[in-house]
Formats: C-alpha cells, sequence, structure tokens
C-alpha cells in the first residue's frame, strides 16, 4: 500500500518543481523530502523523478502518480473536513499562522477564549510573517492565518478570503523626544524591520521627500528598541510591536495617517468549517 505521506511529497514536488521548495511549503529537510521520494520509488518499482541540470523533473511514471497522488489527497482532506464538521466542536483541531507582535498581544486571548468555549478543541499555532502565513493557507497547512497590510484597497489573490479585525496605528520610536513629521528626520539613521515594514517606511520617507539611510535591518522588535535607545537610529513601529515589548528607554510618537490593517484570512467561500469558525469568532 503506498504511504499518503510520501504521496503528498511527490505532489508537492510536481507542484513546486523543486526539491527545495517542496521541503520548505511542507516544512521538511531537504534530506527528509529525498529520503521519502525514494521510499516511494522503492515502493512503486518505478523510477518517479530524474536529475535535469540544477534541478529535477518528473518521469513519465513519476507525473502519472502525482496526478493520480494529488486525486487521492483532495478527496481524503475533504473526508477530513467532512468529518470534523460532524463531529463539530467536541473535539479535534483547528491550526492558526500569526506574525509575532500578533502572538504576542491579542492571539493567547484569543485562543483562551476558544479553550473556554470549546475545551475539546485543540489550536494549533505558527508564527510567521503574513507572505508565509498566506502560502500555508492556500497549501492547506493552516486553517486561519491573522496578517497585515498597509494598503486596505488591495485585495489577496485567489480565493483568500479576508475579515478585518481592526487597525493598528504606527509610531516613530527615538531615543529622545521628537518631532512626528517625518520630513524632520532626512538626516537621520534608520533601523528597518520585515519586508513588509521596510516597504512602508520607504514609503512614508518618500512622501516625505527623501530616501531614508538604513543603516540596520531588524524584526526582533527588542533588539530594534534597543539599537534605537542606545541611539543608533530612528525606527517606525506599530502599535502591538509595542504592546509586546516596550523598552523603558525610548520615546514614541503616533504617525498621522499611517495605520496597518490586521485581518483574519481563510481560504474558500463561506460557510467555514466550525472549528474555523469558533476560531473567527474568538479572534473577534
Amino acid at each position: 500500500m503506498l504511504d499518503v505521506v510520501r504521496l503528498r511529497v511527490l505532489v508537492a514536488v510536481a507542484r513546486t518543481g523543486s526539491l527545495t521548495a517542496a521541503a520548505k511549503e511542507l516544512h521538511y529537510a531537504q534530506p527528509s523530502v529525498s529520503h521519502h521520494l525514494s521510499r516511494l520509488e522503492a515502493e512503486t518499482g518505478a523510477k518517479l523523478i530524474q536529475r535535469a541540470g540544477r534541478g529535477i523533473r518528473l518521469t513519465e511514471a513519476g507525473r502519472l502518480l502525482a496526478d493520480r497522488a494529488a486525486e487521492i489527497i483532495t478527496r481524503l482532506d475533504a473526508a477530513s473536513d467532512e468529518l470534523a464538521a460532524h463531529v463539530g466542536l467536541r473535539s479535534g483541531r483547528v491550526r492558526l499562522a500569526a506574525f509575532p507582535s500578533a502572538l504576542g498581544t491579542f492571539v493567547p486571548e484569543a485562543a483562551k477564549r476558544l479553550a473556554l468555549d470549546h475545551p475539546g478543541l485543540r489550536l494549533n499555532l505558527t508564527e510567521t510573517e503574513p507572505p508565509e502565513a498566506l502560502r500555508l493557507l492556500r497549501a492547506g497547512r493552516v486553517d486561519v492565518a491573522v496578517i497585515f497590510r498597509y494598503d486596505d484597497t488591495a485585495p489577496e489573490d485567489g480565493d483568500i478570503r479576508t475579515i478585518p479585525l481592526f487597525d493598528d496605528p504606527s509610531y516613530l520610536v527615538s531615543p529622545d523626544e521628537t518631532s512626528a513629521d517625518l520630513a524632520d528626520h532626512e538626516e537621520s539613521s534608520w533601523i528597518a524591520g520585515c519586508d513588509r515594514c521596510r516597504s512602508h517606511l520607504l514609503d512614508m520617507c518618500s512622501r516625505a521627500g527623501y530616501e531614508p539611510l538604513i543603516s540596520f535591518t531588524s524584526d526582533d522588535i527588542v533588539a530594534v528598541q534597543a539599537l534605537v535607545a542606545a541611539g543608533m537610529g530612528l525606527t517606525v513601529l506599530p502599535g502591538l510591536a509595542l504592546r509586546a515589548h516596550r523598552n523603558p528607554a525610548v520615546h514614541t510618537v503616533e504617525l498621522p495617517g499611517s495605520t496597518r490593517h490586521v485581518y483574519a484570512a481563510v481560504y474558500g467561500d463561506p460557510p467555514d468549517p466550525p472549528a474555523t469558525a469558533a476560531l473567527l469568532d474568538a479572534l473577534h
């Protein structure tokens, strides 16, 4: 009998086109992906992949099995979802991916509320930034992704559905009291955060008429604030980050018109499975 886990690995390789990308999608080490494929070839007695330059490609047998495996996995996942809906909220699990400052602030309260309302439901948490959280959501690895974006007019691609949670203002963080007008800080050094936050900083400074001198980059809010306190530069942090950790040696001032929008993202059209709906309620 063919192993379902190994079939999932083959489908991921077929979809992504490489062992490295498949390992990243499945959260496996690359040697583990290679091992699963070798075992699958031994089980089937067929050569499923072959080297092509620096990459790999599926053989005819590999493509045939990958196509059938995708159908099988889709049916298994559908059966699992139907069973979860039938069982309801007395047991089972729901999976959430969220960015670090969300996990450090409101997500634990939502988890507590979910546990009180549905004690048989197990919550699995993954810490990751929004782009990876959405990728996990599309791949069916999580049921809900808590994400943020700065442009509330741009919908997510594909079948991703976003539910607004709240708006999170941004703050200028400095070693001393200072102006909230970014135009006054053209000569300052800056400390940037994650890719989306860095892009937001660049956009704000561009609107103020200059390109910021970014001396350091870190998505560690503790390290960033320590660098600011030491006089190494200025930074912009969202309110959630300051709620999760606030260095007493820094000063903050809210930046007008600089807000990020926090959403819960799910895949597909409503109605949501009962466990997903319960998690969304708890997040609200």
